[in-house]
């Protein structure tokens, strides 16, 4: 899948991800911070899941309906475990993800919120 990492996101989970036969960008691509919805718009646009460690990415999307692809969330987990988190949640859910879900990842257990609209 095409992933784009948040800069929150370790720079070892690229590694991981592509390890794994994603294809990775990252945030800095645009140089400075654009901001969470310019990040949203660019995945969507490029049709790249968001991978972040910020809850603001869901609330835009779900609070303010604000058009998204999919969104990987992890909650607290380790940096060095990040990579290998979310490569796990590409896998086993990404069919609601390819629906433009949000997949949130703790420790002990994922929650999906399926999208309610037509992608």
């Amino acid at each position: 899948m095409k992933v784009l990492l948040d800069s929150c996101v370790s720079t070892s989970a690229a590694v991981e991800l592509r390890k794994a036969g994603h294809d990775v960008a990252t945030t800095d691509i645009f140089g400075a911070d654009p901001g969470d919805r310019v990040i949203l718009a660019f995945g969507l646009a490029n049709t790249r899941t968001v991978v972040t460690i910020d809850k603001d990415f869901g609330e835009l999307a779900v609070l303010h309906k604000q058009p998204h692809c999919e969104i990987i969330r992890l909650v607290d987990i380790p940096t060095a475990q990040q990579g290998g988190a979310a490569a796990e949640a590409l896998a086993n859910h990404g069919t609601e993800l390819l629906g433009g879900a949000i997949v949130t990842v703790e420790r002990s257990r994922v929650r999906i919120r399926s999208a309610h609209w037509p992608r």
